[in-house]
């Protein structure tokens, strides 16, 4: 493969930045149930102040609506809101919420790891600190739960938000990994072509399979999680952040 200049690098966000569900050790410390408990706890308190409702009618309508969520993420490529999430709950269960009940379910859910957020990936800081001397960095994930403006603070609250120059979630562009539209909006906001593009993730999938797809490039970073394959072939692989710079640098002319 012929090398070219990198325009811009784009990071995923869980287990490549962030280490996925590192804030439940944290919760059970501080005496609080796991996310997945206390998202149905919040519904269920909820809609019991307006009329009594077995618990395990919203754990079951919770699970029946998570299950068609994913359905939908991993065939169509597109991320409902929590807002959405719940109204599909909501639905299963014949159920309303008033907007004041509804707006406090959702932001509770969405806000979780933020107020206790999981741990950053080793070595992650110090390395944007030295890439973001050298190239234009955006940040292109998915959002499960937590919606782009609370990623945004999630970033902040570790210092790490100064390093990005624009941001892609799905939430607001209306599609996930592996959607085109994810990488053509970061070709388009730097002005660059989209194979001028390196993406980091951790997911081959989505982090290879979705860049190569448009033509961009794909690094795999091992630093979290190291999946198989599954068939793809990403340009590079890096398991330690303290090499990126060097990996990528071994990718341009």
């Amino acid at each position: 493969m012929t090398k070219k200049a990198i325009g811009a690098v784009t990071f995923d966000l869980w287990d490549c930045m962030f280490c996925d569900e590192t804030d439940e050790p944290k919760r059970a410390f501080m005496g609080l149930p796991p996310k997945k408990v206390a998202r149905r706890q919040l519904l269920h308190e909820a809609l019991a102040t307006e009329a009594p409702i077995d618990r395990l009618l919203v754990d079951h309508a919770f699970d029946t609506a998570d299950a068609a969520f994913r359905k939908v993420w991993h065939e169509q490529y597109v991320t409902w809101t929590t807002k959405e999430r719940i109204e599909v709950v909501l639905a299963g269960l014949g159920r309303t919420l008033t907007e004041q009940s509804l707006t406090r379910v959702v932001d509770g859910i969405e806000r979780m790891e933020v107020d206790i957020s999981p741990d950053m990936a080793p070595g992650v800081r110090e390395s944007l600190a030295v890439l973001k001397e050298k190239y234009n960095l955006a940040v292109v994930s998915d959002a499960i739960f937590s919606p782009g403006k609370y990623l945004r603070e999630l970033l902040a609250k570790h210092d790490m938000l100064k390093y990005f120059d624009y941001f892609v979630f799905s939430d607001e562009i209306g599609h996930s990994k592996p959607h085109p539209s994810l990488f053509e909006a970061v070709a388009s906001h730097f002005g660059i072509q989209v194979d001028e593009i390196v993406h980091i993730g951790d997911r081959p999938h989505n982090d290879i399979g979705g860049p190569h797809a448009v033509g961009a490039r794909g690094l795999l970073l091992t630093v979290v999680k190291d999946r198989p394959l599954d068939g793809h072939v990403p340009d590079a692989i890096c398991n330690n952040y303290a090499e990126l710079a060097d990996v990528l640098a071994s990718m341009e002319p």
